[in-house]
């Protein structure tokens, strides 16, 4: 059986920090291509940062500089270190994985993405 759940959301200050975390099992983590996506009432599901087999990651220009992917093959987990939070970061962040491993340096599609996690709230405040 499939899982991925988020955890790390929250609330807090613009300029502050969160790190989400996403525990998975259930699929081959190492050879699947792993990102993180959110939602923003009104607006489409936005890819925030993927990561491939190889290492090779994406972000979105909103998040260059302040958001860091990194995955843990050991423990089949995603991570997303989210520093200098904007209110513009607040929406419901989710954890995707593809396991035909689509994914590289431009920006991910969703329907490429089989398998997803609940989500987890992040809220940065002015």
């Amino acid at each position: 059986q499939v899982r991925l759940e988020e955890s790390g959301g929250g609330s807090v200050q613009t300029g502050g920090s969160l790190r989400l975390s996403c525990a998975t099992s259930g699929f081959t983590f190492s050879t699947s291509c792993m990102g993180w996506f959110r939602q923003i009432p009104g607006k489409e599901r936005e890819g925030v940062a993927t990561v491939n087999v190889v290492g090779m990651k994406f972000y979105a220009d909103s998040v260059k500089g302040r958001f860091t992917i990194a995955s843990d093959n050991l423990d089949n987990t995603l991570l997303l270190q989210m520093n200098n939070l904007k209110p513009e970061d607040t929406g419901v962040y989710y954890c995707a994985a593809d396991d035909a491993g689509r994914c590289g340096t431009l920006p991910p599609i969703p329907r490429h993405f089989q398998f997803w996690g609940r989500g987890t709230q992040v809220t940065v405040s002015s």
